[in-house]
C-alpha cells in the first residue's frame, strides 16, 4: 500500500512557523487598520471640538454685536465720549465725561470705564510681572526638584482661591494700610484694586514664564557654561533673551486676565465712574459696570444696549490681547525649533 507523501501535521494545526508568520502578519495588518480607524475618529472628534469652540466665540461676538450696536440707534455716538450738562455750582454748561445712565440726563461716556480698566490692568501687570518673572525663573533654573514640588502646588492653590475671598481680604486689611502709607485721599482706589488683581495673575504669569524657560534647549545652557558664564550670567544674558517671546506672551495673557477680573475691582476700587488718571483715586472698570448694572436694567432700554456695547468693547480688547499672545508664542516656537 502506497502511503504517499507524509503529511506535515503542523501545517494543519497551524503550529508551523510559516503558518504562524502569515497569521501574525494578517493580525498585525488588522490591528494597524483598526488603529488607523481609531486615530481618524479621534482626529475628527478633536477637530469637531475645536470647531465648536470657534463657533461659540463667533456666537458670543454676534450676540454682543447685535445687542450692543443697537445703542447707536437711540443714543448719539458723541454721548459715548461725553455730554453737555449744567454745573450745579456755577450753573454754567460744561462738557462732562462720566457714566451715569440713571441720572436726570443719562450719561454714557465709555472713557471713564476704559481708563479705569487701564488703571487696574497696567499696574497689576507690572506688579505681577516682576514677581511672576522672578518666580518662574527661580522654579525653572535655581530651585531644587524637592523645593519645586512644594512651591508649585502652593501657586496652583493660590490660583484656585475664589477672587471674592481675595477681594474681601484686600478690602479689610490692605486698603487701610495703603491709605496710611501713601496718604491717599480715597481708601478704595485703583492702586488697591491693582494690588488685589496682581495676586490673582501672579500664578498665571509665573507658570507661563517657567514653561517658556523650560522650552529653551539644554544645549544653550551647556554652551554658556562651557564658555565660562556663571549661572546668573547665563540666566540674565542667555536664557531671558532666548525666552523673551514666551515672557512677553505671559505678560500679555496676564493683562488680559486683569482686564477680565470682576469681583476684586467691584469690591475695592470705589466704583466712581469719572475720568481720572490718578491711581490713588476711586475708579470704575468695564467689568464692574457690567456686574453691578446688567442684572437690574430693563431689557431693551438705552442702558441695556449701552451695557452690551461695553461688553463688546471689553470682548474686542481681550480678543486682540489673546491673539497677540498667540502670535508671540508661535514665533517663540518657530525660533526655538530653528
Amino acid at each position: 500500500m502506497d502511503k504517499g507523501i507524509p503529511l506535515d501535521t503542523s501545517l494543519a494545526s497551524g503550529r508551523h512557523p510559516i503558518v504562524r508568520l502569515r497569521a501574525g502578519e494578517g493580525l498585525s495588518a488588522q490591528r494597524r487598520r483598526r488603529q488607523q480607524v481609531i486615530d481618524g475618529l479621534v482626529e475628527k472628534v478633536f477637530a469637531a471640538a475645536g470647531g465648536v469652540v470657534i463657533l461659540f466665540i463667533l456666537l458670543i461676538f454676534v450676540f454682543l454685536a447685535r445687542e450692543g450696536l443697537q445703542a447707536f440707534r437711540t443714543i448719539d455716538p458723541m454721548r459715548f465720549i461725553g455730554a453737555m450738562t449744567e454745573n450745579v455750582i456755577t450753573e454754567q454748561p460744561e462738557f462732562t465725561m462720566t457714566w451715569q445712565p440713571v441720572s436726570e440726563v443719562p450719561k454714557y461716556s465709555l472713557l471713564p470705564l476704559m481708563a479705569g480698566s487701564a488703571l487696574i490692568a497696567i499696574p497689576a501687570t507690572l506688579f505681577s510681572g516682576l514677581v511672576g518673572l522672578a518666580c518662574g525663573i527661580f522654579l525653572s533654573e535655581i530651585a531644587s526638584r524637592r523645593f519645586r514640588e512644594i512651591v508649585k502646588p502652593g501657586m496652583e492653590l493660590l490660583a484656585g482661591i475664589p477672587t471674592v475671598i481675595i477681594g474681601f481680604f484686600i478690602l479689610v486689611s490692605v486698603a487701610s494700610l495703603v491709605q496710611d502709607v501713601f496718604h491717599a485721599t480715597r481708601r478704595l482706589n485703583a492702586f488697591v484694586g491693582a494690588l488685589g488683581v496682581s495676586v490673582v495673575i501672579i500664578p498665571t504669569i509665573a507658570t507661563l514664564v517657567e514653561d517658556a524657560m523650560r522650552a529653551i534647549p539644554r544645549e544653550i545652557r551647556e554652551g554658556a557654561y562651557a564658555l565660562g558664564a556663571t549661572r546668573w550670567e547665563t540666566i540674565r544674558r542667555v536664557l531671558v533673551p532666548s525666552g523673551m517671546s514666551g515672557i512677553a506672551a505671559a505678560l500679555i495673557l496676564g493683562m488680559g486676565r486683569a482686564l477680565g477680573e470682576t469681583m476684586i475691582v467691584l469690591m475695592v476700587t470705589g466704583n466712581a465712574a469719572v475720568l481720572t488718571f490718578d491711581i490713588f483715586k476711586s475708579i470704575r472698570t468695564m467689568t464692574a459696570t457690567l456686574a453691578a448694572e446688567l442684572g437690574e436694567v430693563a431689557q431693551g432700554s438705552e442702558q441695556y444696549h449701552a451695557l452690551f456695547l461695553v461688553g463688546l468693547v471689553l470682548f474686542v480688547f481681550t480678543f486682540f490681547l489673546n491673539m497677540a499672545a498667540e502670535i508671540v508664542i508661535s514665533r517663540m516656537r518657530r525660533r526655538l525649533r530653528l
